[in-house]
């Protein structure tokens, strides 16, 4: 019997889901667009849409269908991908006229994309395109790389470029599900190429047996003969006032000869049935994305979006979208085995008059079964209206694995590898629509999500992913180029402590190489932890310490700390000998990580970057800050139970001035002697502090195994922390009262010359010559209409 198979359905789902299903952790480690650690770019500047991507038998050659061309990848080196060969394949100016003119655009619509590109045998590739709307195919020859043949390819791709289909060979054969129509409005599920004497064969068109489908994948189920095409469609088995879209998996019959009379060239329809991953009371509505089989070789579909094994695969991944008024992303799994069941119990009829559903009364035992024989005409018209299962298939557990609501994605693709400990992980790889692709180890405590690479920016109609789990790389085909992904690189964890947290199954700690690498063979000499083991014992004395870096500054300049955070769960805590705990009044811990602090007598010294993740903590960087011009590195201090703790100011704190500490030396000899060398020493110092205040500050690694006696050096710190500071504060109120009597007084004095002018020009302003200085008293006066000494003689009536 075969192994069962597990389907991985991943989509969006309502905001009222099961609250069983665990939220999906935000990632461990990021790579952006600009990293080169993470990813590899292929790309050419006169080729655009590598939409199909497909790996060799040997795995070292990579075939890319893009746009107008088709290409051979080399991709055997791990760093690097050449371009082997390359033939164009465009339609001419005719055909591209004829497509405008039918209302489709010339550089948008009108190229040639490829849609599929199959290995149909050992020597040739079969490839079909939309070809100016109007889908063509050809053979390739893999050792020239040059078009054998070029026809009409109607029914075996869309015309549509941007309309998704599915499409598989199988010992030479070819069954293809796509719209067979200009419009895209007739979709059809067929065989070509057939063997053994056998018609071509499509499915019949003449009932809906596919309700607007949106073809993702397909893979075969060899023990039962078996094809198992994955879509969405709208579900017109439900009375709902909306159309509503949900995923479904079609069966189909790989050996299927045909029916008899007028049904001989038409194939039993495919029975289909629903992916039912509604949660508690919301039925959200589903479309597939993708649907990818996980295994150990190599990728046999251009839309399959992961391995397939060569003998019956251990699981499969599909990818759908659940859409309600609040979408998630979720991912859940569903067993082969189950659709196996379901598709070979009770089914449901449609009334063609009623256009209704109704429960198949009795067993049939044509229903969902292959047979070799050629099915009679009743049998085949019975099951064009029996072809949907009466049960739904839902996810082991009932729940999600995990479900995410910051991200939307859009492929998947799966591998399995074998830890330290000789048990098998899964691991996902999840692209979004945001552009970052996201690496998912399924672990027994649940989902973790160990990284997440940046590999594109704009929005990109066109994309696609395969993966190789021989050469562990996964390639992303998008608008822009193809990408290749390592599954992992061990060596950016370049510490015993990050290589065992990132909880890789793909990395582990060699004792014996002292590095992070993948697992090997001998599990003693390699420390993994995949649970939550004790990290810090066992990678005791796996890691050196890094050495102090050694900062030289001068005093009252800004000084940096730069440390970065080693993983997004980590916290980051600055701690230093000096103190029990920073004081915030003097430090200045940035968003980044970044310490900053002016550097003063107090300040100077040494300061640890902390990264705690998980409980753990370890040393990221070590900073040793001394002043510029000291004749001797000053050792750390030791950590001091007793150091004084700094209180934090009031606003109305005094105003203190910081004097710089000189060492007290017993005179010796004659007093005057000892004043005029102090003197001479004063000088002294004062010259070179002017020369060195213009130095800017110094960096240098060190290591400190030096320097003075350790209880000297904690003595010198206490004496430093507890000097006396003088005070000005009296001096600078008195000075301030003499600055404000000053200026009173200068106030006073202007006041009264303005006073002065005033009067004397308002003298001059009452006298006139006639009137020999006489003063006119009328001015001094307020205002009026008349005056009596400037009055005439009365006059009398």
């Amino acid at each position: 019997m075969a192994p069962s198979v597990l389907l991985l359905l991943l989509g969006l789902l309502s905001s009222s889901s099961s609250s069983s299903s665990s939220s999906l952790p935000p990632p461990r480690t990021s790579f952006s667009l600009h990293s080169a650690e993470r990813r590899l770019v292929f790309s050419l500047p006169d080729v655009h849409n590598y939409s199909t991507l497909l790996l060799g038998n040997n795995g070292s050659t990579l075939y890319v269908g893009a746009r107008d061309a088709v290409l051979s990848l080399d991709v055997s080196q791990h760093d690097v991908i050449t371009l082997k060969k390359k033939v164009e394949w465009s339609p001419s100016s005719k055909e591209i006229t004829d497509c405008h003119n039918k209302g489709k655009n010339r550089t948008v619509d009108c190229p040639n994309f490829i849609q599929v590109l199959q290995q149909i045998n050992s020597s040739h590739l079969y490839v079909c395109g939309s070809f100016a709307f109007s889908p063509h195919d050809a053979f390739i020859d893999t050792e020239t790389f040059s078009i054998a043949q070029s026809h009409g390819a109607k029914s075996r791709c869309p015309f549509n470029p941007f309309q998704r289909n599915s499409a598989i060979t199988i010992g030479g054969e070819l069954f293809t599900a796509t719209t067979t129509d200009f419009r895209g409005v007739k979709p059809q599920i067929s065989r070509h190429f057939s063997k053994d004497g056998r018609p071509d064969i499509s499915q019949d068109t003449s009932v809906n047996l596919l309700e607007e489908p949106t073809f993702v994948s397909s893979s075969l189920d060899p023990e039962d003969g078996k094809l198992y095409f994955f879509f969405s469609e709208v579900g017109k088995e439900f009375s709902f006032i909306d159309e509503l879209r949900i995923a479904r998996v079609a069966q189909v019959c790989k050996d299927d000869v045909g029916g008899e009379g007028l049904y001989r060239r038409s194939g039993r329809p495919s029975p289909k049935l629903l992916c039912s991953a509604s949660f508690q009371k919301s039925f959200p509505s589903t479309s597939c994305r993708t649907c990818s089989p996980s295994g150990q070789q190599r990728a046999a579909l251009p839309q399959t979006l992961c391995s397939t094994a060569s003998s019956p695969p251990s699981a499969v991944f599909s990818l759908l979208l659940f859409r309600s008024s609040a979408p998630q992303s979720a991912v859940c799994v569903f067993k082969l085995q189950d659709f196996r069941i379901v598709f070979s119990g009770s089914y449901k009829s449609f009334d063609m008059e009623s256009h209704q559903w109704s429960l198949q009364q009795g067993k049939h035992p044509y229903l969902g079964k292959c047979g070799q024989d050629r099915d009679s005409d009743s049998i085949l018209a019975e099951v064009k209206k029996t072809f949907l299962t009466s049960d739904s298939v839902k996810p082991a557990g009932d729940a999600p694995i995990f479900v995410s609501s910051e991200q939307s994605y859009s492929r998947v693709a799966a591998m399995t590898t074998k830890a330290a400990n000789g048990k098998e992980y899964t691991i996902l790889f999840l692209l979004s629509e945001s552009g970052f692709l996201h690496k998912v180890a399924l672990l027994d405590q649940g989902p973790r999500v160990i990284e997440e690479i940046q590999l594109f920016t704009q929005h990109q109609l066109i994309k696609n992913i395969v993966l190789s789990s021989p050469k562990g790389v996964l390639y992303v085909g998008t608008s822009e180029g193809v990408t290749a992904v390592p599954v992992a690189k061990c060596s950016v964890y370049r510490s015993c402590i990050q290589c065992v947290l990132a909880r890789d199954p793909f990395c582990g700690w060699s004792r014996t190489r002292k590095l992070c690498t993948a697992p090997d063979s001998s599990a003693d000499n390699m420390i993994q932890i995949l649970d939550n083991g004790n990290v810090e014992e066992e990678c005791d004395g796996q890691t050196e310490a890094s050495a102090n870096t050694e900062i030289n500054v001068n005093l009252n300049k800004v000084v940096t700390l730069d440390c970065l955070k080693p993983s997004n769960l980590a916290t980051l805590i600055w701690t230093s000998p000096r103190f029990k705990v920073l004081p915030k009044k003097l430090f200045i811990q940035s968003a980044e990580g970044s310490l900053i602090f002016h550097a003063s007598t107090a300040s100077y010294g040494t300061y640890r970057c902390e990264a705690e993740e998980g409980g753990h903590k370890q040393v990221v960087k070590s900073y040793y800050v001394q002043q510029i011009g000291s004749p001797h590195p000053r050792s750390p201090p030791p950590e001091v139970d007793h150091m004084p703790d700094i209180k934090e100011e009031s606003d109305d704190e005094s105003i203190m001035t910081e004097v710089p500490m000189v060492p007290v030396m017993t005179p010796v000899g004659d007093p005057e002697d000892n004043l005029t060398q102090n003197k001479g020493a004063e000088s002294t110092v004062t010259k070179d502090k002017a020369k060195t205040n213009n130095e800017e500050p110094t960096i240098k690694n060190t290591s400190h195994g030096g320097g003075l006696d350790s209880t000297r050096d904690a003595q010198s710190w206490k004496e430093q922390l507890n000097a006396p500071t003088k005070s000005y504060y009296s001096e600078l109120v008195v000075v301030s009262l003499l600055l404000a009597a000053c200026i009173l007084i200068l106030m006073l004095a202007g006041l009264h010359v303005w006073r002065e002018r005033q009067k004397n020009s308002k003298l001059d302003d009452l006298s006139s010559p006639e009137d020999g200085g006489k003063v006119n008293k009328c001015m001094e006066s307020v205002p009026a209409l008349s005056c009596a000494e400037d009055a005439g003689p009365e006059l009398r009536v």
